[in-house]
């Protein structure tokens, strides 16, 4: 595909060596009990966009009585405390996490009442808060999984420069429709086997091998377009095993999270189908970008135009190193 730097040039302008890894959202969670007191779970990403610092809200009629406590986490940072909120039940109050920033995954808000009705949603910098309902809402869980998802897979550039390289080697649309859905496939297995626990795979070798995966795609848009290797011959095969790795990914973030006791399949499913709205969001993107600005092109030096494609290499090689080494501390 002709117009291969001009798109990779846009990618990689947005995405620095600082956010190679997705956001994870933060996960708020209420444990009420019979006698007024509320258990509160903070937990917040050790990664997070930066001058951000998303605080808790409770409804007003709660005040602490223990003082935070650090738990142990090793894929955040987490708090626990109690509060008194009188008698009477959460619902009808609102709940929700401050300052949280646009175009992040947001928080978790996950509400367990005394008689044992779980309640749960997603809050966003937009719409910080919910009302717990008497009855929890399906279309509520939806809603917000399905934008956790999307926001997911637009806020890691790992995952968006493979999907990029695929788009390049997809050739006709029939070959690029097949590719595209071969990794969405692998992608969809191993998101679910890894979420419901089927599959435990420890997440820094994942995040390793995901930025190798790059690495090995960028290679293969840097070879000539004649060249006739196993990838460019069976891109398929290469998107649905690359696939199965990059569902392990997304996995860890959605693990972070947690999914409602009550809702499991269905907040798995709008999860994915939040990622493949994202995919086809950046899908059409880039070729909309490529028709209007791929007739510049020509008029580019030679070693201008192939700059991009080894800054996708070079970028991914960063990433697993850095992943790399830390593994070995």
């Amino acid at each position: 595909m002709r117009r291969a730097p001009v798109l990779l040039g846009l990618v990689l302008a947005g995405a620095p060596a600082a956010r190679a890894h997705p956001l994870a959202p933060a996960l708020l969670q209420l444990h009420e009990g019979a006698d007024g007191h509320v258990e509160v779970t903070w937990k917040t990403p050790l990664l997070r966009p930066r001058g951000t610092a998303p605080e808790p809200v409770l409804p007003s009629r709660c005040r602490p009585v223990t003082p935070p406590t650090a738990l142990p986490n090793a894929t955040g940072v987490l708090v626990q405390w109690t509060v008194a909120c009188g008698p009477g039940s959460l619902v009808g109050e609102r709940v929700g996490v401050a300052g949280l920033m646009r175009d992040a995954p947001g928080a978790v808000v996950r509400v367990e009442l005394a008689d044992g009705r779980v309640v749960e949603g997603v809050v966003f910098a937009g719409e910080p808060s919910l009302t717990i309902p008497e009855r929890p809402r399906a279309r509520r869980v939806v809603a917000g999984y399905v934008r956790l998802g999307v926001t997911h897979i637009l806020g890691g550039p790992d995952h968006l420069l493979f999907v990029l390289g695929l788009v390049l080697l997809g050739g006709t649309f029939r070959r690029l429709l097949g590719t595209l859905t071969a990794f969405t496939v692998g992608h969809s297995i191993t998101l679910a086997l890894a979420v419901l626990g089927i599959v435990t795979v420890p997440t820094g070798p994942i995040e390793a091998a995901i930025a190798a995966s790059v690495f090995v795609l960028a290679v293969e848009v840097a070879r000539p377009p004649g060249a006739a290797t196993a990838i460019r011959r069976h891109p398929w095969a290469m998107a649905l095993a690359f696939g199965l790795l990059h569902g392990l990914g997304f996995a860890a973030a959605l693990r972070e999270a947690g999914l409602p006791a009550g809702d499991i399949p269905l907040a798995l499913l709008s999860f994915n189908l939040g990622i493949e709205a994202g995919q086809i969001l950046f899908v059409v993107a880039v070729v909309l970008a490529g028709r209007a600005l791929g007739r510049g092109r020509a008029r580019l030096p030679a070693l201008l135009r192939r700059a991009p494609v080894y800054a996708m290499g070079v970028l991914a090689a960063f990433w697993w190193l850095e992943r790399t080494v830390a593994l070995l501390r």
